[in-house]
């Protein structure tokens, strides 16, 4: 029976809704992801990778997700994501990657058809579509041509019952001669396919997981730099809110024309712990270079100095807010002073 949060978690999937469902799950930590919906008794893992959402199967990863849950026709969430992978391309790679990098023995469960999703990442459907276009011409060929086929032959001449007899002979020799010689290349073709299979099997599991490995590696980097970005920018625009918000405290003197509350300081992190805010406020510093550091974290002490901050915007602070955003300063000054006190 499914409850009706997870009917609310699986309505934030089929929406794409990444931010509501991963702050969802974790307020409701005891929510159990590998329940099925709907008739094809799919799993929110499932739905996630028909739909290509490599964000939102990292996370159910995350909170539990098995790879290995099936739905009614036997697949997979793998299934689903080869099938993808082929249908658009290596853009949907990241969602075979982490599946095969967090569950390897999914890329060789079978469905109810006996597909595994390796074979579907090894299959190549522009050969069989090649293939089945020729036949088709082929045949449209002989239907067309082929009631004309009395009118191409050339005249012959007429053979009396010997010279048939003969040709007859000649013929049923070379059938035979020719039925032996296929027969035995056939046999010997067979035991040589049977030797060099699984050798060519495990030749083109290598390829593929050195494929799907380099594909981790790519996907990895990308994250890195996203994460770079994303650091980057908060770095920016704190920086830019902290001149902003300081300078226009400075102009002003104690007049309070423009009250300031919580969210209206600028906070390295807004709305997140020390640890985040001391990320942004140390983004992109080498620590190794230990002059360069001292000299980040006392201008950074200057700036969240309980007292100095006082003066600087004391006669602002909206009185509802005053004392959270005096305990915040604090807090972040002593972490700032803390670290200034570790390069002694």
């Amino acid at each position: 029976m499914v409850s009706r949060k997870q009917k609310k978690a699986w309505r934030y999937v089929e929406e794409g809704g990444l931010l509501k469902l991963k702050s969802y799950l974790r307020k409701h930590k005891d929510i159990d992801v590998n329940f099925t919906q709907g008739k094809r008794q799919r799993s929110p893992l499932h739905l996630a990778c028909s739909q290509g959402d490599d964000g939102i199967l990292r996370l159910l990863l995350k909170h539990g997700a098995d790879p290995l849950q099936r739905a009614r026709d036997g697949n997979t969430p793998l299934h689903l994501a080869a099938k993808r992978a082929l249908k658009y391309g290596k853009r949907y790679d990241d969602l075979v990657v982490p599946l095969r990098k967090h569950c390897p023995a999914a890329l060789d469960t079978p469905n109810k058809a006996g597909v595994t999703p390796l074979d579907l990442l090894q299959a190549d459907p522009e050969r069989e579509w090649r293939e089945k276009l020729f036949g088709e011409c082929q045949d449209e060929f002989f239907e067309t041509f082929g009631q004309y086929d009395d009118f191409l032959r050339d005249d012959e001449d007429e053979e009396d019952f010997g010279d048939w007899a003969e040709r007859i002979r000649r013929e049923y020799g070379a059938k035979q001669h020719a039925r032996a010689q296929r027969e035995a290349s056939n046999s010997h073709s067979k035991k040589r396919k049977q030797k060099e299979e699984p050798e060519e099997e495990e030749r083109r599991r290598r390829e593929l997981n050195a494929r799907l490995e380099k594909e981790h590696q790519e996907y990895l980097q990308r994250a890195k730099r996203k994460e770079e970005e994303m650091r980057h920018g908060k770095k920016k625009r704190y920086e830019e809110r902290c001149a902003e918000t300081f300078r226009s405290s400075v102009s002003s003197g104690a007049e309070t024309s423009g009250l300031l509350g919580y969210d209206d300081i600028p906070w390295p992190a807004p709305r997140g712990s020390l640890d985040e805010m001391l990320a942004v406020v140390l983004h992109g510093v080498d620590r190794s270079n230990v002059p360069s550091f001292r000299k980040l974290l006392r201008k950074q002490q200057a700036l969240w100095h309980p007292d100095k901050f006082a003066q600087r915007c004391g006669g602002r602070l909206q009185e509802r807010d005053r004392q959270k955003i005096l305990d915040t300063v604090t807090a972040l000054s002593q972490e700032l002073n803390r670290l200034a006190q570790s390069l002694r």
